[in-house]
C-alpha cells in the first residue's frame, strides 16, 4: 500500500504544484547584464506593498507563464516599497518607473535595453495590465514583443 501511495504522489505532484521555477531578478543592473547576455527584452514588474495580488496569483503563478517567460524575457520584479534595498536602489527604481511612464502599480512594462559607452538606455516596448487568463495575457504580451 505505501508503494502505491508513493507512486500516486509522485505522479500527481507536478499537477498540484504552482510554478516554483520562475526566477525574478530584483536588481535592475543584474537584469540589464542578463538581458544583454541572453539578448532578451526585460519584463519589469513594478509592485509594492498592499497592491492587488491578482496578477501574481492568476498569471505569474501558472505553468503557461513559466514556460513562456523562460523562452521570451528576463523577469524583473521591482518592489517599490521593499525595506531591504538600499536608498540608492530605491531611487534608481523610482527613476526607472517615472522614465517608463508607470503611473499606477502593479504594472508590467516590456523594455529592450542597450548599453553603449557605459550608458544604459531603455526602449519601452509597451505596458500590460491584468488580463482574465494567463493565455490572454501571454497573447497580448506576444503582440507587444512581436508587433507585425
Amino acid at each position: 500500500m505505501p508503494k502505491k501511495l508513493l507512486i500516486l504522489l509522485l505522479f500527481l505532484s507536478p499537477f498540484c504544484m504552482n510554478s516554483q521555477n520562475i526566477i525574478w531578478k530584483t536588481d535592475i543592473n543584474d537584469a540589464v547584464a542578463t538581458s544583454a547576455e541572453k539578448r532578451k527584452p526585460l519584463l519589469i514588474f513594478f509592485t509594492g506593498q498592499g497592491v492587488n495580488p491578482q496578477l501574481q496569483n492568476e498569471i505569474f503563478s501558472t505553468r503557461d507563464f513559466e514556460e513562456w517567460s523562460r523562452k521570451n524575457v528576463i523577469l524583473v520584479k521591482l518592489d517599490l516599497s521593499d525595506p531591504s534595498i538600499t536608498d540608492a536602489a530605491k531611487e534608481q527604481n523610482l527613476l526607472l518607473k517615472n522614465a517608463l511612464g508607470i503611473e499606477e502599480i502593479p504594472q508590467v512594462c516590456f523594455s529592450e535595453v542597450t548599453v553603449r559607452k557605459g550608458k544604459t538606455n531603455f526602449n519601452k516596448l509597451g505596458l500590460i495590465a491584468y488580463r482574465s487568463s494567463a493565455k490572454a495575457w501571454i497573447s497580448e504580451s506576444n503582440s507587444i514583443l512581436n508587433p507585425e
